[in-house]
């Protein structure tokens, strides 16, 4: 959105300001017209994204960035699995990965596969016909935005000193992820658990990667906030590819 206008201790911003950033610390409100919102959870916006495309942007990319650097950054040429690629998260966790250098495999629907080969992924795998958990490939980093899979069986598609983590899915899922990845970690070198992400800690980074064409916000559809409910509904169903955007 625009700044309207800013307290006198703001040091970053004026009105008139264009920014993007993740409310969730600040109360929420993404649908809101007017909205207050600290320094530290706002970022100016590139002159040449649009806000549909900012708006897609803080937490997703945020999620994605985090799972593939902050606990052992990814290095060119290792392998990276993203589950549920075909989303928001896992769209942009594809084109980071690639930036990185890694080599990506993509899973989800058979509808979406196309849409993951023209953002980069090296190869892909369609969930309702192959389990990669059985494939007999091993990955360096796996991100599973799905969580359809035990993480035990998860563990399998590791590389010896692989890490896997999980990013999105049921709560039971993410709650089995923090109650025994930390578990399985200490029993060998393969490293599992659930990522607890920093909001809006990598706005400007993101930013940059925008502008220089290395990441772009997959839309699949856009929705009037009237038609909010409607947008719910489709993203209940599954069939999004990349992120589905509410317009003021």
């Amino acid at each position: 959105g625009e700044v309207e206008a800013v307290g006198r201790n703001v040091k970053q911003f004026q009105p008139g300001d264009e920014v993007f950033g993740d409310l969730s610390l600040c109360g929420f409100g993404a649908f809101a017209e007017y909205v207050c919102a600290s320094e530290n959870a706002l970022a100016l916006k590139s002159a040449s994204m649009t806000f549909e495309e900012a708006a897609a942007v803080p937490q997703a990319a945020v999620l994605a960035l985090q799972g593939l650097r902050d606990k052992r950054p990814i290095q060119p040429g290792q392998k990276v699995l993203i589950n549920g690629a075909g989303g928001g998260v896992g769209t942009f966790a594809l084109q980071l990965a690639k930036y990185f250098g890694a080599e990506v495999t993509g899973v989800d629907s058979t509808r979406k596969l196309d849409m993951l080969r023209s953002i980069g992924a090296d190869k892909v795998i369609d969930y309702t016909q192959e389990d990669y958990t059985k494939s007999g490939q091993h990955y360096d980093r796996i991100i599973d935005v799905a969580a359809r899979r035990s993480i035990f069986d998860c563990k399998r598609a590791l590389s010896p000193k692989g890490i896997y983590l999980m990013v999105g899915g049921s709560t039971a899922a993410i709650f089995q992820a923090f109650l025994l990845g930390p578990l399985i970690s200490m029993t060998g070198s393969k490293k599992m658990g659930a990522l607890i992400h920093k909001p809006n800690k990598d706005l400007a980074l993101l930013k940059e990667l925008f502008e220089a064409g290395k990441v772009v916000p997959i839309i699949d559809r856009r929705y009037p906030l009237s038609e909010a409910a409607e947008a719910f509904r489709y993203l209940e169903e599954g069939h999004a590819k990349g992120k589905v955007v509410i317009t003021m």
